[in-house]
């Protein structure tokens, strides 16, 4: 046998006979195999209502812009990577590709094959692509009134003006070229484009440093395309929000150093003798009065439609309202539909009302007029805290409804109303973009099965959701509302049929 050939000292290493009937215990816990810890995963199911998708981004998407003329054209911008240095991105798609799904459930299609089959959502893709910011893209605009150019703008303080020559409306008869940039700032936190008929072309940007800055675009100009038209420096802290009088006449700004002032930036209000000792503001308000004193800041501001008083909004839920100074033809006297009475509606500056209904900081503020009889005036205030507030300006900004669950515990990020209506629409931090009917009355209970006893009239989902990294940091909605086009912090953009 082979065994006779191993030497006699091998033999004594061998396993003694004790030894190998001797038990070991292992009081440690059996291992669980991949099989079993797959069966006790909690199942996901992801929902999804949108009609089409761009998915091409990387990382968050922080803005997005409509263009004016043909709304199917939209601009999104954000972050091209997770580093905290990675450069700006933005792309240029057409939602018109995306085709409609049926009203009518499925039962009534002639063909109950092709309508119980699971329902399919467009990919769609880049047209033209945003190359040279350094940082994250966090604002974008079209120019007024045809959409001639594109800005953008972000953290690294570069304002970069873009071409887009759309010959035909579809993606085919798209021409886009770099038309000149601009940097006189470190970070740059909003860009509107002016809806002045007089002043096209014209954009106005806030800064973190406090200043505010108004370009005009010419690309004829080779030499000057970017031609700066006015700059001021009286903020002390960041310029957080802006907005321009319907009639852009007037730019107003907030800052966290709660001021607010409405630049005379075409010299309307200096010609009417209504221009404050500075010679730049028509109207002017810092926390120095105890009356307007928000500590924390102001973060969003917006005009009525007419342009009889602004709102801003800030931390702890403050809400202030300030009448604005009048520079139209339009005699201060007259009744026209929906003023919002003003003893001195030519000089402004007049605080109306201070409301503090939500208890956490309001990002996002929307004004309507609605084209029922008798008009009313409405303002929506959307807060950190998750919840709704719409005050009644025609019966001095009286609480219309609270919607305190309007996105559970997650911040709302933007409303906007539909023009000319009760419609609502916001998003939030949750993933989700909900639209509200404010023309019933205000319950403010926050579950589900309250939801329509809100008004809530249909919400859409499909965007990641549950807070940082997976919210709805903005969307358009063009005039009608039919379509929303929704930036995610997921780095998708979706499309939504109303």
């Amino acid at each position: 046998m082979s065994s006779s050939n191993h030497p006699e000292e091998d033999i004594d290493e061998l396993l003694a006979a004790d030894d190998a009937a001797e038990e070991i215990e292992n009081e440690a816990e059996d291992i669980a195999m991949d099989s079993d810890a797959e069966d006790d995963q909690e199942e996901v199911v992801l929902h999804n209502d949108s009609i089409a998708y761009f998915d091409l981004p990387q990382d968050s998407l922080f803005a997005i812009a409509q263009h004016p003329v043909h709304p199917s054209l939209i601009a999104v911008g954000g972050s091209a990577g997770q580093e905290d240095d990675a450069p700006g991105a933005g792309w240029l798609f057409d939602t018109s590709p995306a085709g409609s799904r049926p009203v009518l459930p499925a039962s009534y299609a002639s063909d109950l094959a092709s309508a119980e089959a699971p329902k399919t959502t467009t990919q769609l893709d880049s047209l033209f692509e945003l190359q040279g910011h350094t940082d994250s893209i966090n604002t974008l605009c079209w120019t007024y009134p045809h959409g001639e150019y594109l800005v953008s703008s972000g953290l690294d303080g570069r304002m970069k003006v873009w071409r887009i020559d759309v010959r035909s409306g579809a993606a085919d008869g798209l021409q886009a070229s770099l038309v000149g940039e601009a940097q006189e700032v470190e970070e740059i936190n909003w860009i509107l484009p002016c809806p002045s008929q007089a002043h096209p072309n014209t954009v106005a940007l806030g800064a973190s440093d406090g200043s505010a800055w108004v370009y005009t675009i010419d690309a004829s100009d080779a030499s000057n395309p970017l031609q700066i038209v006015q700059s001021y420096f009286l903020h002390t802290g960041p310029c957080t929000a802006g907005t321009w009088t319907p009639d852009g006449l007037l730019l107003v700004t907030v800052s966290e150093d709660s001021s607010l002032y409405a630049w005379d930036v075409w010299g309307e209000a200096a010609a009417r003798n209504i221009v404050n000792d500075n010679g730049m503001t028509a109207m002017s308000l810092t926390g120095e009065d105890q009356r307007f004193e928000v500590e924390g800041g102001l973060y969003s501001i917006a005009t009525d439609p007419k342009g009889t008083f602004v709102a801003v909004g800030g931390a702890g839920g403050a809400v202030k309202i300030v009448s604005l100074p009048r520079l139209s033809a339009q005699p201060s006297n007259q009744q026209s539909r929906g003023k919002v009475t003003v003893s001195d509606a030519t000089s402004g500056g007049q605080i109306l009302a201070s409301l503090h209904t939500q208890g956490d900081s309001v990002e996002s503020l929307a004004v309507t007029l609605s084209s029922t009889s008798p008009p009313t005036v409405l303002l929506a205030a959307g807060s950190v805290d998750g919840s709704i507030v719409v005050y009644d300006a025609t019966r001095r900004f009286a609480v219309r409804r609270h919607i305190s669950g309007a996105h559970e515990e997650q911040s709302v990020v933007k409303l906007e109303f539909i023009k000319n209506t009760w419609l609502l629409t916001s998003c939030g931090m949750d993933g989700v973009v909900r639209r509200w009917d404010l023309r019933s009355g205000g319950a403010t209970g926050t579950t589900a099965a309250g939801a329509a006893d809100r008004g809530l009239v249909k919400e859409w989902r499909g965007h990641r959701g549950d807070g940082e990294g997976g919210g709805v940091l903005g969307f358009v909605q063009g005039q009608t509302g039919e379509r929303i086009v929704t930036a995610g912090d997921d780095g998708v953009a979706l499309v939504f049929e109303a």
